[in-house]
């Protein structure tokens, strides 16, 4: 490893921290959700959050009253407030429908989100431009302009997120994207907004036809054409109806929930690389488009879209993060993790303190290792001086200053971290992998520079550790809750100085699944 602090550098763009991921509109009205926002924004920079359930009925923005819809948008003011007083801007997702726009009563989660299609798109249509105008009173339409407006939630998978068909859907984004651009034409729409990527052609119809899919079908599933859903199909329809395109949206989580061949739905993790693999093949489909210059917003990402995968509170989902957002620089405009907090609900309440929820914060404000990935990747310069697989090195254009990334994803893993649906799934694969050593020089430094080491591994900024010493408290009381989240920030520290040559000898040993940051101080 030979990093010069003087090389020349080309921009890097922080995609990783362009948006991130919450559950739904109305949890963002508690305490500890803002206190977690406080806390991701302040460390890892977020600019834009996301979530499910706008116009969800527990956020009263829509009543029929005497046969004349009503809005209130008091709920929606609350918490946008409460974000752009923050520091971050809402990335809007449309969705789900009121009860009294409805054309069916399908619903998902336990709090009853509707998923149906609209009975009347020309409500539809009046619900999103007055809401739209509403915003452009209260915030300005020069702050307006800068959020995105996504239609819907995985339409795709029918039933669970939408009740109606894939033309319905398209029928959707028409009537919104028109709604939306009729009160200001600069104002950014997107979609489909589409779950994963398949190896089949399950999606390709109206609805999903489940007898085609494929992925315990083939012995070689990695080597496998995986495809993103409906991208092609969304976006001819768009050239087609002459409607604009600001960026588009889907959700490349790395796996697949399929039917195998018994007719049981099973879980697959993908090889390490399928993240990279896929956004590579969406910028070729893009490019090739009508809408080539869009962007790419994939508004949901991680190592699983399952809210109950005991991965999520381990180091390697972490070590995934770095190793994969890294990978992808220059292919998307965001890579949104899903998600910041673990006060999230569409499952309920987690009845483990770390029960394998989305969050990088749990519940009671501990913080996960993927935290302080997203943490180590903000501390990231703005300028790319060098990689290779297991390292990254940057520069502040500020101020001339050097910030290092080091991350050890095992090569005996050749997956993604897999879905854990108990603890002892996560350890076993924590536990693959032997120690790596990096070694090599830094140089052009200034003479004596100081810089700051820091770690992350099995026996710092890891709380689970803590836990299992303190017994696995079901629930922690307030004195061992306040003691882990402290174990959760206490990664380890140490300083290194350059020689009066300006260089830095470097050699390191990494534990399997460790993140290490060294920036100049």
């Amino acid at each position: 490893m030979e990093i010069n602090a003087q090389a020349a550098g080309k921009p890097l763009i922080p995609y990783w921290k362009k948006c991130v991921g919450a559950g739904r509109a109305n949890e963002g009205l508690r305490a500890n959700w803002l206190e977690h926002l406080k806390q991701i924004v302040t460390e890892c920079g977020f600019e834009y959050v996301r979530f499910h359930g706008l116009f969800h009925d527990d956020m009263f923005v829509c009543r029929r009253i005497q046969g004349k819809l009503v809005y209130n948008w008091q709920y929606i003011d609350e918490l946008f407030d409460r974000l752009l007083d923050t520091g971050i801007r809402p990335f809007v997702e449309f969705g789900f429908c009121p009860i009294d726009m409805t054309s069916n009563d399908a619903t998902i989660f336990w709090w009853k989100g509707n998923i149906s299609p609209p009975a009347d798109y020309g409500e539809w249509a009046d619900l999103i431009t007055k809401t739209v105008e509403h915003w452009v009173s209260r915030y300005g339409l020069n702050e307006v302009r800068k959020w995105y407006f996504e239609v819907w939630n995985e339409p795709n998978l029918v039933n669970m997120f939408w009740s109606g068909t894939k033309s319905q859907y398209f029928e959707l984004y028409k009537v919104t994207v028109q709604a939306v651009k009729a009160v200001d034409p600069l104002l950014r729409v997107g979609g489909p907004a589409t779950s994963s990527f398949v190896p089949d052609d399950r999606f390709d119809s109206e609805v999903e036809d489940t007898s085609r899919h494929a992925t315990f079908r083939n012995p070689n599933i990695d080597e496998a054409e995986w495809r993103p859903v409906w991208l092609e199909q969304f976006l001819e329809y768009c050239a087609g109806e002459k409607l604009p395109v600001d960026f588009v949206s889907f959700h490349p989580y790395p796996t697949d929930f399929a039917l195998d061949t018994g007719g049981i739905t099973k879980s697959f993790s993908r090889k390490v690389e399928a993240t990279f693999e896929d956004l590579v093949k969406t910028r070729r489909i893009i490019d090739a488009s009508a809408y080539p210059q869009t962007e790419v917003h994939l508004t949901e990402w991680s190592s699983s879209p399952s809210p109950r995968d005991m991965s999520h509170d381990y180091l390697p989902a972490a070590t995934y993060v770095v190793k994969s957002n890294l990978a992808a620089t220059g292919l998307v405009d965001s890579l949104s993790y899903w998600t910041f907090t673990d006060v999230f609900e569409e499952t309920g309440g987690g009845n483990s303190i770390f029960h394998g929820g989305f969050g990088m914060i749990n519940f009671q404000g501990i913080a996960k290792p993927t935290f302080h990935a997203y943490r180590f990747l903000n501390l990231l310069g703005d300028q790319e001086i060098g990689r290779e697989d297991g390292w990254f090195a940057s520069r502040h254009s500020r101020d001339g200053s050097l910030s290092i990334l080091l991350y050890h994803y095992p090569e005996e893993a050749k997956i993604t971290p897999p879905v854990a649906r108990e603890r002892v799934e996560a350890e076993n694969f924590q536990a693959i992998g032997q120690p790596k050593t990096f070694q090599g020089r830094v140089s052009g430094l200034k003479p004596r520079a100081t810089l700051t080491v820091e770690t992350v591994d099995r026996n710092s900024g890891f709380a689970i550790k803590g836990w299992d010493e303190m017994g696995r408290p079901e629930p922690p009381n307030r004195e061992q809750t306040r003691q882990l989240r402290k174990m959760a920030l206490a990664t380890r520290k140490e300083q290194v100085v350059a020689d009066e040559h300006g260089n830095l000898e470097l050699d390191l040993t990494l534990q399997p699944w460790s993140i290490l940051s060294i920036r100049e101080d």
